[in-house]
């Protein structure tokens, strides 16, 4: 796509799922990737290697961090910029989902996820805009929401369905702001998507079922299908897109939106 080549990216929650897909597509496109993660460096490792064959025009490296930590994302921003030589494009794909009946959420369960999805999201744009304006240069915010935010499927899933919401908002905010200095913030809201975070397709075929029941497009996405659309988000292709929300579905919203 028009732009990506040369690039410096970050992206959150990198190791696995939409964050791996759109690792490599960001490679192939001949940017250099940063690849944030958490916890088992193993998957990350991988990932950094598989970035050299696919992009060996770029510089790929391991960004680990805790976003929901503020110290750690001052740390994680300021290794990147030094080892890359700036930022360009900023995916914040990190997040985490706890599953209970919403009488029934640990407060404890309630702020870890807030503190990923939400907090960490916005310390990263935070720290992304600051670079972006001490350069000088343009920048681009690309967010991984969720149909949820929109259209909420599972009740058991509140808090990260409040998450994801507050991501809507804080996306709109930011592009509403920092537009006049051609920063664009955007976010992409997968549907049912083939990730270790849904699991359950795989260990029941009968909840898969379900699910492809509610979806037009009948099948559950696929991670680089989602990474496509956060490419061309990040891409010149989207130069006039700002605080918007691009649903990546297969259909399933429409069926939700009366």
């Amino acid at each position: 796509m028009r732009g990506l080549a040369g690039m410096r990216v970050l992206v959150t929650g990198g190791a696995t799922g939409i964050g791996r897909a759109a690792a490599l597509r960001f490679a192939a496109e001949g940017a250099s990737v940063a690849v944030n993660f958490v916890g088992d460096p193993e998957p990350a490792e991988e990932l950094v290697e598989e970035l050299a064959e696919v992009g060996p025009g770029g510089e790929h490296l391991l960004a680990p961090a805790d976003i929901s930590d503020e110290d750690a994302v001052d740390s994680l921003f300021a290794g990147v910029v030094q080892a890359l030589g700036g930022l360009d494009v900023l995916v914040g794909n990190a997040g985490i989902k706890v599953v209970h009946q919403p009488h029934e959420v640990l407060m404890a369960d309630y702020d870890r996820v807030m503190a990923v999805n939400l907090r960490g999201a916005f310390l990263c744009a935070q720290a992304a805009v600051q670079h972006f304006l001490d350069t000088g240069r343009p920048g681009r915010i690309v967010m991984t929401s969720s149909i949820e935010a929109h259209f909420p499927v599972e009740e058991v899933a509140i808090a990260y369905i409040m998450s994801k919401s507050g991501m809507t908002g804080m996306i709109k905010a930011l592009a509403l702001r920092y537009a006049r200095h051609d920063i664009r913030v955007n976010a992409v809201g997968p549907g049912a998507t083939r990730t270790p975070m849904n699991v359950d397709f795989e260990r029941d075929p009968s909840i898969e079922a379900a699910v492809v029941g509610m979806i037009p497009a009948g099948r559950i996405a696929e991670a680089d299908e989602i990474a496509s659309v956060i490419a061309f988000l990040a891409s010149d292709e989207a130069s006039y897109i700002h605080g918007q929300t691009i649903l990546v579905d297969g259909g399933m919203g429409v069926g939700r939106s009366g």
